[in-house]
């Protein structure tokens, strides 16, 4: 019997939020002086011109959510609230301290964690300190995630008070036994207040997570979750894959068996489906697993070509320096990537003690670059084309090879100088991608690092 595609490219792949991928950083890692440098020259080069981006984790949850890979830290205690905080405005007076010009942040993201997990006081203490020591870009755009059971009106307020104009709620799923399952049940009328209270505040861009293939899941659970969102139109819809990563220290992953998981073809179609809903209601396809109104920002930067990807995922604005500030983010100069320490307490005693609290990175090589060129190029705008610089590129022919059985399969149109993905195989980005990652290519790993592709 022959394999349907799903079954036939359904492998272990990486998401690409960065290329090299975390587990082929350079073994060595990345002293803090190289990074350092890196850092410096990124913003020598971008904050007067288009300034720079600041993620801040804030990593604390009441519960643990079983459908989550996330790097996060249980708590009930809100008393730790404070104390992270002044470790965070630490942290960032160590990187400011390292340039001569005040920081001009274009973006900013709050993820986490539970970003609403801290009090609208404690939020307006962490942006008064960094806005202390930096400045807003003109075209400023921030954001945050929050949780529909424990976002209040003067959370949202306050933030908005600050200058965040877009929030994401994460609602996965509204049926009741899938919210069971994953450990996540909140009701519809917390998610329509929270949607509602932003509106009336004066946000312009709210967005829902959705996840399809989590345990339990069907295809009438997706569509009775799509037509629920319809009533509330969020102005952006992310619709993950849920990642199935067990073997990853902490997610969390055990709320549920192997069997209780749609699989292949059947997961694929909750997909479809979702999408088919998502087209009816004038929503469009941006990127890989993301939707958003024609009135968005993020269609029009898809529009102009001007979308970007990094660990925060699809953003409408590209700045060369992303500082990640908090346990386990990671910062991107464009030139390396570096991330924190990803406990709480190790990473509150290298900030205290005066260290920028990096435990691991990656020094990108001109191949890197150029490779990494081409995958933003394929997971933002579905097409990339290469010239005499590209053709530095290791075995480029080796490359194109592997695309002719996907070429052969419709999942990939090839050129002399350039290919397309077309809109039937984008949900095969992912593998396309991994054809040209030279460090998955040459070293590929013994036991499974990444959630499936599709």
């Amino acid at each position: 019997m022959k394999k349907s595609l799903v079954q036939k490219y359904n492998i272990p792949g990486p998401r690409y939020t960065s290329y090299p991928t975390v587990p082929y950083w350079n073994e060595e890692g990345i002293n803090k002086q190289d990074w350092i440098t890196s850092f410096q020259k990124s913003f020598t080069e971008s904050n007067s011109l288009e300034g720079i981006s600041i993620y801040i984790h804030l990593p604390f949850c009441e519960s643990l959510c079983t459908f989550c890979a996330c790097h996060k830290h249980i708590t009930k205690r809100h008393e730790v609230e404070e104390e992270y905080i002044e470790t965070v405005l630490k942290e960032w007076k160590l990187y400011v301290a390292l340039v001569d010009k005040k920081p001009i942040i274009k973006e900013l993201h709050l993820g986490g964690g539970t970003p609403t997990f801290f009090s609208k006081e404690s939020l307006k203490y962490l942006m008064d300190g960094i806005f202390s020591i930096a400045e807003k870009h003109p075209a400023h755009e921030f954001s945050f995630e929050g949780h529909p059971n424990n976002t209040t009106k003067a959370q949202l307020q306050t933030l908005f008070d600050c200058g965040f104009t877009r929030v994401s709620f994460g609602v996965q799923d509204y049926n009741e036994k899938v919210q069971k399952a994953i450990h996540r049940v909140q009701p519809f009328e917390a998610v329509e207040q929270v949607t509602k209270w932003s509106r009336e505040i004066g946000y312009t861009s709210v967005s829902h997570d959705l996840i399809f293939g989590l345990p339990f899941q069907t295809k009438e659970a997706v569509i009775h979750t799509i037509n629920k969102t319809k009533e509330l139109q969020p102005d952006r819809i992310s619709f993950y894959s849920y990642a199935h990563v067990p073997w990853v220290k902490g997610v969390g992953q055990r709320g549920f068996n192997e069997d209780d998981l749609p699989k292949n073809d059947e997961k694929r179609e909750l997909y479809e489906i979702g999408k088919e809903l998502f087209a009816e209601l004038d929503y469009e396809e941006i990127g890989m697993d993301h939707f958003a109104l024609k009135t968005d920002s993020l269609y029009e930067a898809t529009i102009n070509k001007t979308i970007h990807r990094n660990f925060m995922g699809y953003t409408a604005n590209k700045t060369l320096l992303m500082v990640g500030l908090g346990m386990s983010a990671i910062s991107d100069s464009w030139y390396a990537f570096a991330q924190n320490v990803k406990t709480v307490k190790e990473y509150q005693k290298l900030v205290n003690e005066g260290e920028i609290p990096i435990f691991r990175g990656h020094l990108l090589s001109e191949e890197d670059k150029i490779i990494r060129k081409h995958i933003l190029n394929m997971m933002c705008n579905f097409s990339t084309s290469w010239d005499a610089e590209s053709m530095k590129i290791k075995n480029i022919e080796k490359h194109l090879k592997l695309l002719e059985e996907m070429e052969k399969d419709g999942l990939v149109e090839v050129h002399e100088n350039s290919l397309s993905i077309p809109e039937k195989a984008r949900p095969y980005v992912r593998n396309i991608c991994m054809a040209f990652d030279l460090h998955l290519l040459e070293n590929k790993p013994k036991t499974q690092l990444f959630s499936m592709t599709i």
